[in-house]
């Protein structure tokens, strides 16, 4: 059972936004998030908002583009209604769910509409998610003809037993073939791992980063393992049939994929998140951790335009509902006042490379910084010369530093 949306005010059915959110709107990029719910099977540890065939309830995945679709041109008539600029997207992101369980064309079509309605910029990162046993050569070079410029690969670990715990369907043997279709299709290559799985030891981690940077990816992540309520691994470490993951051992491990990953070129550039290059971070990911805005198309995509935040209904056969009836998904929203946009500025800037200017901060927020300096969470050096980075330490605690800043 998938977490339940947010609490907030009733969102009007036509999707109409408040007047306010044209104030600075020019200094805002503008992204699109296209979410594609669908999965074979519903991995563990997920509590992302996907469905396998059997939970569909009525809803069709043949049908699901042209919904989609429908949502795209509500938004370009929202937003023009709103008086916002017109402004061609930055980043268009493919998740999920598996989007590249839908035919490429599919995919493509979606794309060009955002095109179409929006415009897209040149040089614009187009990106999609995808399980290993989701694409072959023709389907990746299907999406890089129509303008797709990036892939994400969903690898989690290259140890048979560990995927297994994971419930992914997909044997560390395809991981290196899809990378390398993906590279001979044109596209820039993103790798995900996932760390500090149950009974996962430090030394299978090793092996699972030390195969990830073989393949020759441009950009890395990885994410420790979270332990969500109502998933079928919560479940199964209640029972105690799978142990609780170790935070001591997580942090090793995080430790090694910093120190690998940095041997081998890459450079840190989010708590979670490393490149090649500048040119090889997730702007996509960017867009969110600087607060500018972004459409969510889908069930239970969430937006943000101008500090006023929605989320769309949850199932598949609701958001068909919506769009057939020529009604806005969204089911509720909120207006961030200025300290929740404050608190949230700072949650996600501090996790970067780039950090946070010290002269951005309140002065109660200032007072923490010799306190962090001393903790070793925060880099001396740069904090004297305006700048919060966070230190190795640092990337480990990182929702302490938050609360330092932000108590």
């Amino acid at each position: 059972m998938m977490g339940a949306l947010p609490l907030g005010d009733p969102a009007p059915a036509d999707g109409a936004l408040p007047a306010h959110v044209v104030e600075a709107s020019r200094d805002r990029d503008l992204s699109f998030y296209l979410h594609v719910p669908f999965c074979r099977v519903r991995c563990g540890y997920c509590d992302f908002n996907t469905y396998t065939a059997t939970e569909l309830r009525g809803a069709k995945q043949v049908d699901y583009a042209d919904e989609a679709i429908a949502e795209v041109h509500l938004s370009a008539r929202v937003l023009e209604a709103a008086g916002l600029p017109a402004r061609a997207v930055n980043t268009v992101f493919f998740g999920g769910g598996t989007p590249t369980l839908l035919p490429a064309e599919n995919l493509a079509r979606m794309l060009h509409v955002v095109r179409d309605t929006h415009g897209i910029r040149p040089g614009a990162e187009i990106t999609t998610e995808a399980n290993p046993d989701s694409v072959d050569l023709a389907y990746l070079e299907e999406l890089a003809a129509a303008g797709f410029t990036r892939v994400s690969f969903g690898m989690q670990s290259a140890v048979p037993e560990t995927l297994r715990t994971l419930d992914r369907s997909h044997t560390p043997e395809r991981v290196p073939l899809v990378v390398d279709w993906a590279k001979r299709a044109g596209l820039q290559v993103s790798v995900d791992l996932i760390y500090g799985s149950p009974g996962e030891t430090l030394e299978q981690w090793q092996t699972s980063v030390d195969a990830a940077l073989s393949y020759g990816p441009d950009h890395l992540s990885a994410y420790s393992l979270i332990v969500e309520p109502g998933t079928k691994m919560h479940r199964q470490i209640r029972s105690g049939e799978l142990a609780e993951p170790d935070e001591d051992l997580q942090a090793d491990m995080y430790e090694y994929a910093d120190a690998t990953l940095a041997a081998a070129g890459f450079q840190w550039y989010e708590v979670s998140n490393w490149s090649l290059s500048e040119a090889t971070r997730s702007r996509h990911n960017l867009a969110y951790w600087r607060g500018d805005d972004w459409w969510g198309i889908g069930p239970g995509a969430h937006s943000h335009i101008g500090g006023v935040r929605w989320w769309n209904v949850k199932h598949p056969a609701a958001y068909a509902q919506r769009m057939a009836a020529g009604e806005s998904p969204a089911i509720g929203r909120e207006t961030l006042d200025a300290e929740t946009r404050e608190m949230e500025r700072i949650l996600l800037e501090s996790r970067t490379l780039e950090g946070i200017a010290l002269s951005g901060l309140e002065p109660e927020a200032r007072e923490a910084i010799p306190r962090l300096i001393a903790d070793g969470l925060i880099e001396g050096r740069e904090a004297i010369a305006g700048r919060l980075r966070l230190t190795l330490r640092g990337r480990l605690l990182a929702d302490a530093v938050v609360r330092a800043l932000t108590v």
